[in-house]
């Protein structure tokens, strides 16, 4: 994407260098972009942990995809004028049909799973009786456009309407009343397929009355597969991202390098609001208690969990979970309501925000550790470098200064589970916004 910027908007001939595994995903992004006339090269996989000297040979060796010498090729990209092929099929086909024919259901299914509709599980047929009972439970009409999604920054955005969400909807075997639910997390704009190599998830909360309408779950087995409205509201969320941001196929659209588990039904959940000490989580990002919302999470990828808060060395344990972190994946407490309590009990954090300050506070390392970090080097070293707070005066600490992992706005408090243990959880994610669900009812 680098390389066609220079070359696009500086008017700078570039060519690309990339390792193998990314041959097709590139393709594709300078196809949709508009440029897929641009030029690029490929060397081997992987280039972390390889001497200069190892790298080097990559560069006088040969690209994997063409055979041909890397530099030669890079040569011949700057230098060789387009040719008429080249400069073919320049636009990006991006519609798929409102219908399919009609045909068995087992025939359909098929057709559904070969075209990467799906997420490999069994669907249910979005026919139009069932597209139509969706729809009745929104006051927005079928053709209003609900947003605009895409599974990295490297791609153009997709638009998608309301019927479209209810194909998905139904695809996720969700019962029509969930459907606010839904549009309001296709209205976020926050994929829940985000293509990235570290094979991130997502997480959505919901809070408010619509908990209770739907009968979700914030007891017990709240985060598990138990409880219809929270598997099937999830499951439609990824769909939905998958389907209306331009697709999720490996190693064209989705190139996380293991995959995630948590991608099934993006951790789906609603916040146990009743037996919180605290306030809810919508309401401290502008909601009423009385309106309901849904929040979303990006990055979902690593988890830290434990048993409870010790009386002696609970501060230890705390600050070991965080450590176990990496710094580029900021916090979220997810707590059942006993260690919620407990945090109140042994540290007097009677509210989020003060919790979130002690989080902010313990959670440091020294600084020649937290830069060493390939995470850090790749996104928050440059910026810091830019002159961006609060990085580029942490740049200047020395290598065994202790400094802060995470912003004190990027760390988050939520409450879930049933009382049945004192056990609770550290995901490392980043929120992304939280969206009204009574806006589409």
């Amino acid at each position: 994407m680098h390389g066609m910027t220079i070359d696009h908007k500086y008017g700078i001939p570039t060519v690309s260098l990339h390792t193998k595994p990314f041959q097709h995903v590139v393709r594709s992004v300078a196809r949709v972009s508009g440029m897929p006339a641009a030029r690029y090269a490929f060397v081997p996989q992987p280039v972390m942990g390889k001497t200069p000297r190892e790298l080097r040979a990559y560069v006088e060796g040969n690209d994997p995809v063409t055979g041909r010498p890397v530099m030669q090729e890079v040569i011949d990209g700057l230098t060789r004028p387009f040719d008429v092929e080249e400069l073919k099929n320049a636009s990006f086909e991006r519609s798929t049909p409102r219908l399919v024919e009609p045909d068995t259901a087992e025939n359909l299914e098929r057709l559904f799973l070969e075209n990467n509709w799906t997420d490999k599980l069994p669907i249910v047929l979005p026919t139009e009786e069932r597209v139509a009972e969706m729809l009745k439970h929104t006051s927005h009409g079928p053709d209003e456009v609900v947003g605009h999604m895409r599974p990295t920054a490297f791609r153009e955005y997709w638009e998608y309407t309301v019927e479209k969400v209810a194909v998905n909807a139904v695809m996720a075997g969700a019962r029509p009343e969930y459907f606010p639910v839904i549009l309001a997390l296709a209205a976020t704009g926050a994929s829940a397929r985000g293509s990235t190599t570290s094979s991130a998830a997502a997480m959505a909360v919901v809070n408010g009355p619509i908990r209770h309408e739907l009968g979700m779950n914030w007891e017990i087995g709240a985060m598990g597969p138990y409880n219809h409205a929270n598997a099937t509201i999830g499951r439609a969320y990824g769909l939905l991202s998958q389907n209306l941001q331009g697709g999720s196929v490996p190693g064209l659209t989705y190139m996380g390098s293991q995959g995630n588990n948590y991608a099934y039904n993006s951790i789906t959940f609603a916040e146990n609001e009743e037996r919180s000490p605290w306030v809810p989580f919508h309401v401290q990002h502008g909601f009423k208690p009385t309106d309901s919302a849904v929040s979303t999470f990006g990055g979902c990828r690593c988890t830290a969990f434990t048993l409870g808060l010790r009386e002696q060395h609970w501060r230890e344990h705390v600050r070991n979970m965080l450590r176990g972190l990496d710094p580029h994946c900021p916090p979220t407490f997810v707590l059942d309501p006993i260690t919620a309590r407990q945090f109140i009990d042994r540290g007097g954090f009677d509210t989020k925000e003060k919790l979130i300050e002690w989080i902010y506070e313990n959670a440091r390392m020294p600084a020649g550790e937290y830069w060493d970090y390939q995470l850090i080097q790749n996104y928050i070293y440059p910026r810091a470098t830019y002159g961006e707070e609060p990085w580029a005066s942490l740049l200047k600490a020395a290598p065994d200064e202790l400094i802060p992992m995470f912003r004190p706005e990027d760390i988050h408090v939520v409450v879930v589970g049933g009382e049945t243990n004192g056990y609770w959880r550290i995901i490392g994610c980043t929120y992304s916004k939280t969206v009204s669900v009574d806006d589409w009812r």
